[in-house]
Parts: C-alpha cells; sequence; structure tokens
C-alpha cells in the first residue's frame, strides 16, 4: 500500500509541473518581444557587417555567438512568469495543488484505504476452497495454472482439464497449448492426441490444418478405432478434393457408431448433403452428354453451388467443385475468380490450394449433348 501512495504522490506531482509548465508559456506576452526583436536586428546587423568585410572571421563568430545568447536569454524571459499580476500564477498554483488533495479526500471518504492487499494467489485460494459449481472458466484456469506450477506439474490429466477449462472460456490456442504440454507428459494416450487435435480444429475455424492432421496421425497410431480421428482425416481428404476417398471414411465411422449414438443421424445427414452436392457438379458433364439434363439445368446446379458458397464460404471441397465446374462450362472469367477468391481464403492450407489448381486445370467439355 506504501508503493502505491509513493507512486500515487509522484505522479500527481508530475501532472502538476507540466500543468504549471503549461500555465507559464500560456502567460508569454502576446505578439513579439520588444527586446527579442532587439537582438534579432543585432544578428541582423552583424551578417550585413560582415557581407560588406567589415568584420574579421574571428570577429563575425564572437559577435554572433554573443547575440545569440542574448536572444536565448530573452526568449526564456518571455515564456517566465510575469512579474505583475500575480493573480493568474495564484490561480493556477492553486489549482494544480487542489486537484490531487480533493483527490485523496474522496478517497478516503468513499474508499477504503485501510483495506489489506489482496494478492492473487489469495483469491485463487479462496476460489480453490468455495464451490466448484459457482466458478467460470476464468477461475476455474486460474487455480489449475497455480497448481501446474506446483507438484502437479508432471501430471497429464491436469493440463487436459486445464485445456477443457480454457476452451470453455474460448481460448483454443491456449487449449492446444496445455494439450502439447499433456502429450509431452503421456505421448502414448491416444485421447490427449485426439483431444490436441480437435483443440486445433477449433482454432482453425473448423478447417482440418497441418497440426490438425499430424496430432490426429498420431492418436490413430495409437488407437486405430479411433472415431474423432478418422472422421477429421477424411474430411481433410474431403476438403483437399479427394471426395470418395474422404466420404468412404465418413462411411467407415458411421458404421461404427452404435445404433442408438446421437452422432449418428449427424453424420449421415452430412454425408448424404456432401456427397449430392459434389455430385451434382461433378456428374454434370457425363449426364448432359447422355441427355439426361440440359446445359440450363447444370448451370442452375452450379449457380446453386455459388449461392451456396457465398453465404457459407468456409467450405473448401465446395471451392473445389466450383472452380472445376466453371472450368468445365469453359467459363474462364468465372473459374479465375473463383480460383482467386479460394486461393486467398484458404492461402495457409496448402493442400487445398493444389486441389484448387488441380480443378481448375480440368479441360473444357461439350454440355450440348452433341
Amino acid at each position: 500500500m506504501i508503493g502505491f501512495w509513493i507512486a500515487a504522490a509522484g505522479l500527481s506531482a508530475a501532472v502538476a509541473a507540466l500543468v504549471l509548465r503549461g500555465a507559464a508559456r500560456g502567460l508569454a506576452p502576446a505578439g513579439d518581444d520588444p527586446a527579442m526583436a532587439v537582438h534579432r536586428r543585432q544578428l541582423s546587423e552583424i551578417d550585413e557587417l560582415a557581407e560588406r568585410g567589415l568584420l574579421a572571421e574571428g570577429e563575425l563568430k564572437a559577435a554572433r555567438a554573443e547575440a545569440g545568447r542574448r536572444l536565448l536569454a530573452a526568449a526564456d524571459q518571455s515564456t517566465a512568469w510575469p512579474r505583475e499580476g500575480l493573480g493568474p500564477r495564484r490561480v493556477t498554483v492553486i489549482a494544480a495543488a487542489a486537484a490531487p488533495l480533493l483527490a485523496l479526500g474522496l478517497y478516503v471518504a468513499v474508499g477504503a484505504p485501510g483495506a489489506p492487499d489482496q494478492p492473487f494467489a489469495k483469491r485463487v485460494a479462496e476460489w480453490k476452497a468455495g464451490d466448484p459449481a459457482m466458478l467460470d472458466p476464468p477461475r476455474i484456469v486460474a487455480i489449475l495454472e497455480q497448481a501446474a506450477r506446483g507438484k502437479d506439474g508432471a501430471n497429464p490429466e491436469l493440463y487436459r482439464n486445464l485445456a477443457i477449462a480454457r476452451m470453455a472460456g474460448g481460448d483454443a490456442v491456449g487449449a492446444a497449448e496445455a494439450l502439447r504440454k499433456a502429450v509431452r507428459l503421456a505421448p502414448q494416450r491416444a485421447d490427449l492426441w485426439t483431444a490436441l487435435g480437435e483443440a486445433f480444429v477449433t482454432s482453425e475455424e473448423g478447417q482440418v490444418g497441418a497440426d490438425a492432421r499430424t496430432a490426429f496421425a498420431q492418436a490413430l497410431e495409437r488407437d486405430p478405432k479411433n472415431l474423432s480421428a478418422r472422421y477429421h482425416l477424411a474430411k481433410g481428404e474431403i476438403a483437399d478434393g479427394k471426395l470418395e476417398t474422404g466420404l468412404a471414411g465418413w462411411r467407415a465411422v458411421l458404421a461404427d457408431l452404435a445404433v442408438d449414438d446421437p452422432r449418428r443421424p449427424v453424420l449421415a445427414a452430412e454425408i448424404d448433403r456432401t456427397a449430392q452436392a459434389g455430385r451434382l457438379v461433378d456428374a454434370a458433364p457425363q449426364a448432359a452428354a447422355a441427355g439426361e439434363v440440359t446445359p440450363d439445368m447444370i448451370q442452375g446446379m452450379v449457380e446453386g453451388l455459388a449461392q451456396r458458397l457465398a453465404a457459407a464460404p468456409d467450405d473448401p471441397e465446395g471451392w473445389v467443385r466450383l472452380v472445376r465446374a466453371y472450368a468445365v462450362q469453359g467459363d474462364a472469367a468465372r473459374r479465375d475468380a473463383a480460383l482467386k477468391d479460394a486461393s486467398a481464403r484458404f492461402k495457409d492450407q496448402p493442400r487445398v490450394l493444389a486441389a484448387l489448381r488441380q480443378a481448375a486445370d480440368t479441360p473444357p467439355q461439350n454440355l450440348n449433348g452433341r
């Protein structure tokens, strides 16, 4: 507490000094000071004498130095407090002194100057001793972080719980950091690798990036039946433009889910939606050649896909199909525009970029069925 008061007093003194300095400058007389005008004129006269050759080099330097010294002294005098009329100065000094005193009085009246300090460690201990059901994620994180700095710092389960708390608080990056420590402590635990991969997916807004794929691959090495790892790796295949490979992976996961598993209908719907969207566009040229659909119907499919991506653009496999569809139609302008937009959106995912370039290289086909 003493340190706080010392810091507050020092800050108040510094602010008061700045106020007084500014007030002193503000009280300088308006217009040009006659004394300063005289010294400026002397400098001009010295320069004239030097131009006419009436002053030697040494005399010129000495005269300029003396005239400059007098000019600076006059300038300092012009910004000083005026000798006459002490009223403004007194008002400014009183105001500068009264402000911190008034603030101190208000704090004594409505504050708690006698309250002891509350170190953060003490507050964490109080949270830990209280009802866990009343704690929010930040407080749980603080308790677990304190435990990690103590004797429990080598417990991988502690870091797993810390990751859960951070994720509940919206800190996916912090959750991934905690899980990195967990897998270093227990590298054979597939569940920790899976949780790490899921944290990466969350931090990357649902995209299965390189770090997530590595974590899921590590989980599969330790547990070949790991459903979450298989699902996300298959999703990555779909994002790379390998639609059938990814769908096969999802169907295998669906087959391993229990009949009453609540995830089963959700995954089944996702499989149907992805398969339908992909095949409508990919199979359009063959359907047109067989006379099953008209070019207008194909155009409607492509426009529908474009509209869906405009509303929900975080769909890399959808962008790959759209670029391929424009390439098949021979619409170079739209193909290049879609390729540019998708490449900018997924610039940090090299596999998606490669799939987009491959789709753009698809040769155009005759969609008139002739």
